[in-house]
């Protein structure tokens, strides 16, 4: 046989492969890694912050309006697109012109901005989340892989922002089923069938990585829940689903309704002097976090697992000024997501619940009530119920979290669509006039 023709062939074969599985392959570890270098940042920030609040307890009156004002600058400056959580983005981006929508949503300027200026926002205390914008982030890495394929189409576009977005999402909480979910029930309402192998394939592959740098862990450890007689249980799930998804609702209503409730003096600094609105709301969530002893700044993560290990103490009042502190962190328009607070103020409304039930589990009253609390904002029960019961390895209260999230959603919608889905619409041009939120 020649030679020439081998080696050929061999080419062939090599490049074929690179195509078809080594392209994916590469972006999924590279989603995987950003992921984990992501977090570490992100939490090296938040120690950095805490060393200077315990030292310097006034401190954050100064440098919370300071860095909520220069994030803001440099997001509307130089990373338009980057601002909030990444999720409208991401649904813009599957439901819009994809190569336009994606080339404005997901380049490398606005992974770029929302990696660092998320990681500035949080070293300043704001009530922020790293999960969203890793969902962008990692639909970003890979709808920029789209440049390796010698041709593209709008399917295979699709295909890869709504892997990266799931992987993002899997590796940010060791949570990979939940990836899929996500991927079917908050960012793709028709998912298609030719995606799910290009998705399921990412995700391992992110998790993998993932798995690798940070061992097998559940994101807030294990709940330990004693057996409850199925009276008690119901009046439960129904007294935390109720509570939580009117909560939820309202904090939807409070950012998709901001003109019908914020003063007209604050309503006109937001539209003409924004870096200055920024400052205001920054030196807001400053007094509520040292009000509260700092309780209310950051992600709320320690909380809430110091609340699910026994270890934490909070106020009764503790959701209720982290609600505030993550609509004042939300509304300058900074990078910065939800998942994370949202799931520390529903682990805060569960001890609050606490005392109405006896001896309850107070570990299942903070389950319930984080995956009442998250499906109300996102209004996705499928996703919020997985999320949580990955994160806690709560399987033996699958039931019990699956009818929360559904009951606490359905309330949410009394109160207002779905929020990642009306947030999209600012970023589609032809419902642009109607955006409910401004940047």
């Amino acid at each position: 046989m020649d030679l020439s023709g081998i080696h050929h062939h061999a080419i062939g074969r090599a490049r074929r492969l690179w195509i078809d599985y080594g392209i994916l392959w590469s972006g999924a570890i590279a989603v995987g890694l950003v992921a984990v270098l992501y977090a570490q940042a992100i939490e090296y920030a938040f120690s950095a912050f805490r060393l200077l609040q315990h030292a310097h307890e006034w401190l954050p009156l100064l440098l919370t309006p300071a860095v909520s004002a220069m994030c803001v600058w440099i997001t509307r400056r130089w990373f338009t697109g980057s601002e909030g959580s990444g999720i409208p983005q991401v649904i813009a981006a599957l439901n819009g012109n994809t190569e336009e929508r994606g080339t404005s949503l997901l380049s490398v300027r606005v992974l770029l901005g929302k990696l660092a200026l998320s990681v500035v926002a949080i070293f300043g205390g704001l009530t922020i989340g790293r999960e969203g914008p890793t969902v962008q982030i990692g639909a970003a890495i890979m709808f920029n892989l789209r440049r390796l394929y010698p041709s593209i189409n709008v399917h295979m576009e699709r295909r890869l922002i709504l892997a990266g977005a799931a992987a993002g999402l899997a590796a940010a909480f060791n949570t990979p089923l939940a990836g899929v979910v996500f991927a079917i029930e908050e960012l793709s309402r028709s998912f298609e069938q030719r995606a799910s192998g290009v998705v399921i394939t990412t995700i391992i592959f992110a998790g993998i990585v993932a798995l690798g740098l940070n061992g097998n862990y559940t994101y807030f450890g294990t709940i330990q829940v004693i057996d409850e007689t199925s009276g008690k249980l119901i009046v439960a799930v129904l007294t935390t689903a109720i509570l939580t998804g009117c909560a939820g609702g309202i904090f939807c209503w409070l950012l998709l309704n901001t003109k019908r409730w914020i003063p007209s003096p604050l309503q006109t600094m937001r539209a003409e002097k924004p870096i200055w609105f920024a400052a205001f709301c920054g030196l807001v969530v400053a007094f509520i976090g040292v009000a509260a002893g700092g309780g209310t700044f950051g992600s709320g993560y320690a909380e809430a697992r110091g609340l699910l290990g026994g270890t934490e103490q909070l106020s009764a009042f503790y959701p209720f000024l982290k609600m505030a502190s993550m609509v004042g962190s939300y509304l300058p328009g900074m990078p910065g997501g939800m998942f994370a607070p949202s799931l520390s103020i529903g682990a805060g409304f569960g001890n609050l619940l606490h005392p109405l039930f006896g001896n309850t589990s107070l570990g299942m009253l903070i389950a319930l009530a984080m995956v009442g609390y998250l499906a109300a904002v996102t209004q996705s029960p499928i996703t919020a119920f997985v999320i949580v019961m990955e994160m806690v390895n709560g399987h033996a209260l699958v039931i019990s979290l699956m009818a929360t999230a559904l009951i606490a959603s359905t309330i949410s919608r009394f109160f207002s669509p779905p929020l990642y889905e009306t947030l999209a619409e600012r970023y589609l041009p032809r419902k642009a006039e109607h955006a409910p939120l401004e940047k």
